[in-house]
């Protein structure tokens, strides 16, 4: 299976394409959209929404995970993120990808094990899961190959799906907060 892993914005869009195939992920392409910030918004829209397009013709994937938007203390700024993730989800629904959203939250237990890990723990083990030499640049990047690895696991183990995760905080069905990255590689490895 493929996957168009999305970390959306209106100035940077992380994208990044994974293929999952024999309990193996491979990274094919990652990279970002940029719109210049003196452009006006539906401008911006545009351009995210065409160059989306031209990423899903040209790799195909069928599912499109995408992160879902945190708290923002500016409004304004949450607004336009908004605005830009409908135009990401447009884009993959009119181009027939299945899509699943992560929170902030689900990506870092998905990855690191842990909810409370920083974003460089999360990069870290984007490099580690995928056997990468050096950390993935830019960082908007790096988070979108973090989301569509959160999609893989959530696909293929029950412990991080986005259910499972939202009745662990309900039941408190997992004691341990927090997994070393040994006991990690190892789960990810069965």
């Amino acid at each position: 299976m493929r996957i168009l892993g999305i970390d959306p914005g209106t100035a940077i869009v992380g994208y990044s394409i994974l293929d999952f195939k024999e309990n193996k992920m491979n990274l094919i392409e990652y990279g970002c959209i940029y719109t210049h910030k003196d452009l006006p918004m539906e401008d911006r829209l545009v351009q995210i929404f065409n160059e989306l397009e031209i990423i899903i013709d040209k790799f195909s994937p069928q599912f499109m995970a995408v992160e879902e938007l945190f708290f923002f203390k500016n409004n304004k700024t949450v607004i336009s993120v908004g605005q830009a993730r409908g135009v990401i989800l447009l884009a993959g629904r009119k181009n027939g990808l299945k899509i699943e959203s992560y929170t902030p939250l689900q990506v870092k237990m998905g990855i690191t094990g842990y909810g409370k890990a920083d974003k460089k723990q999360v990069q870290l083990m984007v490099q580690r899961v995928l056997k990468l030499d050096e950390i993935p640049k830019p960082d908007d990047a790096a988070d979108a190959i973090a989301v569509a690895i959160t999609h893989i696991n959530s696909l293929t183990n029950s412990l991080y799906s986005p259910k499972a995760i939202k009745s662990q905080k309900s039941e408190k069905a997992i004691t341990k907060t927090k997994m070393t990255a040994k006991e990690f590689r190892e789960m990810m490895l069965k």
